[in-house]
């Protein structure tokens, strides 16, 4: 009898334990290990920040930003970035490189030099992939005039002020892809993004409109500097725009909440929620770990009462947990309905741009 009324307390205490774990936090507790064969990985270039869709020929469809890695990963993607189409039949891939979506165009256009931060949706017949796009009027950098290149360079200076956020569209995802010739959200004076816009993540409505996460910057006159990072949201009645800041505050900035980056965007039946990087750890502890933030319109944003998202240690399915050198660009892929998928740009190494080796995208199964 009391092994019995032992037993019925010990399985008792593990579902309360496992559901206040799964209340607690519905990513961080359903982390499955991440297949070291997943995602997607290429010779000779960086590969950075992933966004999936599912296709009506019932593949997997994944876009991300790449670089050669004959320039430095940072801030070689601020000039010389392209967006790339790669096919998996599964979710975790992995995903096999298919062509070039969005490439260099001539630096007369706006998103002429670099294509970066791809985020891909769908309304409709209508795939939209929203990214940020900038330019510059210079030679391009070669091994030749590599030595010159930094942040600091005039690649660099004018790559970096004159990035914005775009779109182009398709009928498939295979392409080909239509670009506008402006970009859909522009800096303005006197704001906190007068000197620049990037990071979309969008999410359609069913009635078409848009809410749009965005990060800003702003300049900092007196210092000839840029500010530090703000998130910040847009509105539009189309995909194709007008698209309208809502107000004069950013959500998330140094003085509100703490700085982040990398904001993702989706929605259930119970609303919307957001997953990024903690730059600074403010909000979770711990600087480059996830957060999870959720808002009944998409403007108006709260933290969860658990907000660790994840950390940048990851077990792998072959039985080995490393803690990632950096682990950004938080992507939920979501299948009738539900989170399945959270997918990364992830490097090797101790941690710091210029420390890794290699890039790549991976995914890790949620529970």
């Amino acid at each position: 009898m009391k092994f019995a009324i032992k037993k019925n307390l010990s399985i008792l205490l593990f579902v309360v334990c496992t559901t206040l774990s799964y209340t607690q936090n519905p990513i961080l507790n359903n982390l499955n290990e991440a297949p070291i064969y997943g995602g997607l990985e290429m010779k000779d270039y960086w590969v950075w920040g992933s966004s999936v869709i599912k296709g009506d020929d019932g593949k997997y469809h994944m876009f991300a930003s790449r670089w050669p890695k004959m320039l430095p990963f940072h801030p070689g993607w601020m000039i010389a970035s392209e967006i790339v189409h790669a096919v998996s039949e599964t979710p975790e891939g992995p995903y096999k490189y298919e062509d070039v979506a969005l490439g260099a165009r001539g630096t007369q256009y706006w998103d002429g030099k670099s294509c970066h931060n791809p985020k891909i949706v769908k309304y409709k017949d209508t795939y939209i992939l929203y990214y940020m796009g900038s330019t510059h009027p210079y030679e391009d950098v070669t091994k030749k005039n590599s030595h010159e290149f930094d942040l600091s360079s005039k690649w660099c200076i004018a790559g970096r002020w004159g990035k914005r956020i775009g779109i182009a569209t398709s009928k498939s995802p295979y392409g080909p892809w239509k670009r506008l010739d402006a970009p859909i959200l522009d800096v303005k004076p006197n704001t906190y993004y007068s000197f620049l816009t990037s990071n979309p993540s969008p999410l359609i409505k069913k009635d078409g409109s848009v809410v749009l996460l965005f990060k800003g910057r702003s300049y900092k006159e007196d210092e000839i500097k840029h500010s530090d990072m703000s998130i910040g949201v847009a509105t539009a009645p189309s995909f194709d725009g007008p698209y309208t800041v809502i107000g004069d505050t950013p959500l998330f900035s140094m003085e509100r909440f703490g700085e982040i980056e990398d904001p993702h965007l989706w929605s259930d039946n119970e609303g919307y929620h957001m997953i990024a990087k903690d730059q600074r750890g403010k909000i979770t502890g711990h600087a480059g770990d996830g957060l999870l933030a959720h808002s009944k319109d998409g403007i108006n944003w709260v933290i969860d009462e658990y907000p660790k998202a994840y950390t940048k240690t990851v077990k792998w399915n072959d039985g080995k947990t490393i803690k990632q050198g950096q682990l950004e660009r938080p992507f939920v892929f979501v299948e009738n309905g539900k989170p399945t998928h959270i997918f990364f740009a992830t490097m090797d190494g101790p941690g710091g741009f210029g420390k890794g080796t290699k890039t790549w995208n991976m995914v890790i199964p949620l529970k």
